[in-house]
């Protein structure tokens, strides 16, 4: 049964933290390093700041990335906790009937602990098909599991594949009563990505909120207890969040991302400050863990690169010294008012307003036909490279009405025509997309001199923000793509022709 107890609400003074560190944070992160979407900071097991910046805000989910992993591997631990499962049970043991024609020695000594740590062994992963598993069990285990680092997804994605294995259950489905209904996850404000088997991609592809991430890792905190009630067993946290496999290789493949160098637990990430781990995803979404502080820092963000994303974790390290260095003794009322109001109004940027140009009436209604390249307007990217899912079908033809500070597009796409209404006033509109798991999205257009048309969607589940330039040249559009739809991937520049005729 769901129980939800709330946190209890207090000042940063009350547990030692002075309101001016905070705002020091909020600065620091407002700096243009990175776009901070949530963040929530706990101590003595009280949330003394929380603030979302608007479009963002607490309810909404917003894409997990790799620190889905973490949510797979506790759902490891409990199996291993109920005694479904042990650690050094070997994976052709649990998949006995997916393995390939000749079995590897170090294929056969791979446990589910060495998929735990990211040991499996492998110098690469598969792509997502239907027969993924059987597909990963065929990679080359090049060295002996347990004794190399290699970051592994789709081994992320085999820890909830091992717990359907073992009960016949899902990810979301085996969590729910175990976890999320004690701890108080809403888990029907989850989503999954899903392999083409149907089983969650527990490598990448959850979206949930800001406050579940803190809840998740405050059970750690906590040791495995939620009021009082073991959930994981002790062991079992013990191990996962301190060195179980080195991870200093990873300095060749990505030399930006410092504390990705100090080694790695179960799905869970050791930290430069000694004692301190992290559940960690892409673009910045992370949940820090500072045991000798009584201290969680949950922040949902877009850092869009490793370099963005580091920098954010030296920001909160340097704000746990300033707390160190002068923590807070007495109450500060009106410091505490202050970061609260400013707590509760924070956004991001205005978007540009330009939405006058003479080239709108010339081609108001005009369709286009797409001759190059291929256009689609929703966001598929992510599960494409995630979890295998098809790319829909590209646009066919296309064109823009524009009214009083708004515009729509029009498109066509597998012999069916589409609608999207966008904001042209400074504003933007809200916009629904059907057949894709990340739906929810706010678009904007503006007019980047005469003949350039810049239309902004931002895609408020997770991390993607998307840029299409529109560039004129009498009766031809060329379309280019920017943003981060999945870290940083582009498509092709698009060109497209006007229809013969006046209108579409």
């Amino acid at each position: 049964m769901f129980r939800r107890t709330e946190f209890e609400r207090v000042t940063p003074e009350s547990v030692g933290i002075a309101s001016k560190d905070i705002m020091w944070l909020l600065d620091r992160l407002e700096s243009g390093f990175t776009e901070p979407h949530g963040l929530m900071i706990m101590r003595h097991g009280k949330i003394c700041a929380e603030g979302w910046w608007s479009p963002f805000a607490p309810g909404i989910r917003h894409g997990e990335q790799s620190h889905s992993k973490t949510y797979a591997a506790t759902a490891v631990g409990i199996a291993y906790t109920e005694g479904i499962l042990k650690l050094e049970e070997k994976i052709i043991d649990i998949f006995s009937d997916q393995l390939p024609a000749e079995v590897s020695d170090n294929l056969k000594r791979m446990t589910v602990r060495d998929v735990l740590c990211m040991g499996c062994g492998m110098e690469s992963m598969p792509r997502p098909t239907e027969n993924w598993i059987r597909d990963f069990l065929a990679i080359p285990v090049e060295h002996v599991p347990g004794t190399a680092y290699m970051y592994n997804s789709v081994g992320s994605t085999l820890l909830g594949a091992i717990v359907r294995e073992k009960t016949g259950m899902g990810l979301q489905e085996y969590l729910k009563p175990r976890l999320y209904d004690k701890i108080g996850i809403d888990c029907e404000n989850h989503r999954w990505m899903k392999m083409p088997d149907g089983m969650e991609v527990g490598g990448g592809g959850l979206f949930a909120t800001t406050e579940d991430n803190l809840r998740l890792m405050k059970l750690y905190a906590d040791g495995g207890v939620w009021d009082g009630e073991r959930i994981l067993a002790e062991e079992y946290v013990e191990m996962a969040t301190t060195l179980q496999n080195e991870s200093a290789s990873e300095e060749k493949k990505n030399p930006p991302a410092k504390d990705n160098f100090v080694g790695y637990g179960f799905q869970i990430w050791m930290c430069r400050p000694k004692g301190v781990y992290r559940a960690d995803g892409a673009m910045g979404q992370y949940t820090i863990v500072i045991p000798d502080m009584d201290m969680i820092i949950a922040i949902t963000e877009n850092a869009g690169s490793a370099h963005w994303a580091q920098s954010a974790l030296d920001t909160m390290w340097e704000f746990l010294e300033r707390i160190k260095a002068d923590p807070a003794r007495e109450e500060n009322p009106e410091a505490a008012k202050c970061l609260k109001e400013r707590m509760s109004r924070l956004s991001l940027p205005g978007e540009k307003y330009a939405p006058y140009s003479p080239w709108a009436s010339r081609i108001q209604d005009r369709a286009f036909t797409v001759t190059e390249g291929e256009m689609r307007v929703t966001d598929w990217v992510t599960e494409h490279i995630m979890a295998g899912k098809e790319a829909p079908e590209p646009v066919t033809s296309f064109w823009f009405s524009f009214k009083a500070m708004e515009c729509e597009l029009h498109y066509k796409t597998e012999g069916q025509e589409y609608t999207v209404k966008i904001a042209m006033d400074g504003s933007r509109r809200y916009v629904e997309f059907e057949n894709t798991l990340n739906s929810q999205a706010l678009m904007n257009a503006y007019w980047e001199g005469e003949k350039e048309l810049h239309m902004v969607t931002r895609w408020i589940e997770t991390c993607s923000r998307q840029e299409k330039i529109f560039r004129f040249q009498n009766s031809k559009v060329e379309v280019e793509t920017r943003g981060n739809m999945f870290l940083g991937e582009t498509e092709p520049i698009v060109t497209a022709l006007m229809q013969e005729g006046k209108e579409a």
